[in-house]
């Protein structure tokens, strides 16, 4: 198998599983006081809860049509037909499928027949089979699907077949992605697209070693915060977490001016934090949140601020002077904790004003340093 092979199969893999997180996020819309949404619990997604409105999604990404004999039906019916899916803990099951009905396909009524009825369709398919096909050594997978389903005990098969609903034509990655996009109330158009990164990153942050859950409540107060943060008309600031860069990032930034001048007065343990704030403050000057123009002016002059600052405690610290390296990193450190200026009615993440400062240490024009020099 060729590299590009295996990379495309990683990625359609990769793919089918973000379009089943997708899912998962436009079902915690819908969630109840109390509910959860779970991934990989007993299959792709599962709703549960202390009432009885609990369901296992089983999520198809097609573009093939759902006939009599597809796989995704018959190899649905054996997961949920399956000793260790204990499916009397939900009240539904929901084959979730891209997929349109076949032209032909018996499966269309499906939904609105009685259990009896749908036991007949699913053996009327199955009739269709020569005994020659049943009987072979090697039997196509199809076949052999549906010899399991079929074999299986029927008491149980009926009880399963009775909670079946299969969800054809579902929407795709791009129709998902705009209906979430339609939740969002009073968030301007621009800040939209960061409201959704904001939700699918939150969704992928649940997973752990153990589990992979969505809890309703916690649902609910990211949604509001996520509110809270883009739907403001006036000057908001984006959100700074206080990115600490990696060892790869430390590595790549050791040529920036701003980094030199750190290196300059041996105050090597603070780089990682620096840079981190450094590149939180371009990403947000990249990014084009609605009220972006007038965010871009407000930095400009708040850094003309903060620089006035910086220069009036390096004159003073020029003054103290006892030791020259001692009493630069003391100005750097001061300088770095010192509480953000006011701008306007907010006060700024200080991680904003200190990815300022570093940024006017990376202009060469300005002439500015740590280094506290007589």
């Amino acid at each position: 198998m060729s590299s590009d092979q295996t990379k495309s199969a990683a990625l359609t893999t990769a793919l089918a599983f973000h379009y089943q997180a997708l899912i998962g996020l436009d079902k915690c819309f819908s969630m109840q006081e109390g509910q959860s949404i779970w991934f990989e619990k007993d299959g792709d997604v599962s709703l549960v809860g202390d009432d009885d409105s609990t369901s296992q999604i089983e999520v198809k990404n097609y573009a093939s049509s759902l006939t009599d004999h597809h796989e995704n039906l018959w190899n649905t019916l054996k997961n949920w037909l399956d000793s260790e899916f204990k499916h009397e803990k939900y009240s539904s099951l929901v084959l979730h499928t891209t997929q349109p009905f076949g032209e032909k396909t018996r499966l269309k009524i499906w939904n609105t027949e009685t259990p009896q009825n749908r036991m007949m369709i699913l053996n009327d398919i199955y009739g269709e089979r020569t005994s020659d096909e049943i009987e072979d050594e090697n039997p196509k997978k199809i076949v052999k699907l549906q010899k399991q389903v079929m074999d299986s005990d029927p008491d149980k098969l009926l009880e399963v077949v009775t909670k079946i609903t299969l969800f054809t034509e579902a929407d795709d990655v791009d129709t998902l992605r705009k209906k979430t996009l339609t939740k969002p109330v009073g968030i301007p158009r621009n800040n939209h697209e960061r409201y959704f990164q904001g939700l699918v990153g939150f969704v992928y942050d649940q997973s752990n070693k153990k589990s992979w859950e969505i809890k309703q409540a916690e649902f609910v107060a990211k949604c509001e915060e996520l509110t809270a943060i883009f739907c403001k008309k006036e000057f908001t600031f984006p959100p700074f977490s206080g990115y600490e860069a990696s060892s790869v990032e430390v590595e790549q930034h050791q040529e920036k001016l701003f980094v030199k001048k750190i290196n300059d007065i041996e105050h090597h343990p603070v780089i990682p934090d620096a840079i981190g704030n450094w590149i939180e403050l371009q990403n947000s000057l990249f990014e084009e949140l609605d009220e972006y123009p007038l965010y871009a002016e407000k930095t400009k002059s708040y850094q003309e601020r903060i620089i006035k600052r910086f220069k009036l405690n390096y004159s003073t610290a020029q003054l103290e002077l006892k030791d020259e390296l001692k009493d630069s990193k003391i100005l750097y450190n001061k300088t770095i904790s010192d509480l953000p200026l006011q701008l306007g009615n907010d006060t700024p993440p200080i991680e904003y004003k200190n990815g300022l400062i570093h940024d006017a240490m990376d202009d060469e024009e300005r002439d500015l340093k740590w280094r506290v020099e007589s």
